[in-house]
């Protein structure tokens, strides 16, 4: 069982996580433990050990004798992103749809759906929150330490950035469609669909990352 303080720092990080990846602690903005205490409600040293691990993910720049920053966004980090996650991810799903348990599976199908929901309503931040616990469940799931870590770093960031650009270069229902077929494919124990799926999903997020090169000229 969790300590009340781990469990007051893993709510600080979920909340401070969803405002850098929903914008509202826009890119670039600065930042203190004080005023993201006040606004979270959460006492400092919760706050102080979530933007650690924000850090450590570069969702956060902690600056030295000047305070937080929030990073600005760039695309040609996020393309060297893609080339690593491509990779890790693949693997990460195969390994979900090899060793999820069955209570797992039955979640990865109830994402599935939520992702189909998401893309029907359009609805940008239900989609956000199943793309995060989706993520969490096939790192549980594919039970690789070594893989967690690595996907861990891009994660939010790649959240973020289909957040900012999505409304000019992006298909909400296109992308929950291709979240839900590789959720579906875990929650079936198809370890070969689970890989090709996860591929057409980063073949569409490559395809986007680029786009928002050309809708910025």
């Amino acid at each position: 069982m969790l300590a009340p303080t781990a469990k007051l720092t893993d709510l600080a990080y979920e909340k401070l996580e969803e405002a850098i990846v929903t914008l509202k602690l826009r890119p670039g903005s600065a930042v203190s433990e004080l005023t993201l205490s006040r606004a979270t409600g959460i006492g400092r040293t919760p706050i102080r050990e979530a933007i650690q691990r924000l850090a450590r993910e570069h969702l956060i720049l902690i600056l030295p004798q000047r305070g937080l920053l929030i990073p600005e966004i760039d695309v040609s980090k996020q393309l060297r992103l893609l080339e690593t996650r491509r990779e890790i991810e693949r693997l990460v799903c195969r390994s979900a749809a090899k060793r999820a348990t069955a209570a797992e599976r039955e979640r990865f199908g109830q994402l599935a759906e939520a992702f189909k929901v998401a893309g029907q309503a359009n609805d940008d931040v239900s989609f956000i929150r199943a793309d995060r616990e989706f993520n969490e469940l096939c790192l549980a799931a594919a039970r690789n330490e070594f893989s967690e870590g690595a996907m861990r770093l891009v994660h939010g960031l790649s959240r973020r950035f289909w957040y900012f650009h999505y409304k000019q270069a992006a298909d909400l229902p296109e992308i929950s469609r291709l979240h839900a077929a590789v959720a579906s494919a875990i929650a079936q124990a198809d370890v070969v669909a689970a890989g090709s799926t996860c591929d057409q999903l980063l073949d569409n997020i490559e395809s986007f990352t680029r786009s928002t090169v050309m809708t910025a000229i």
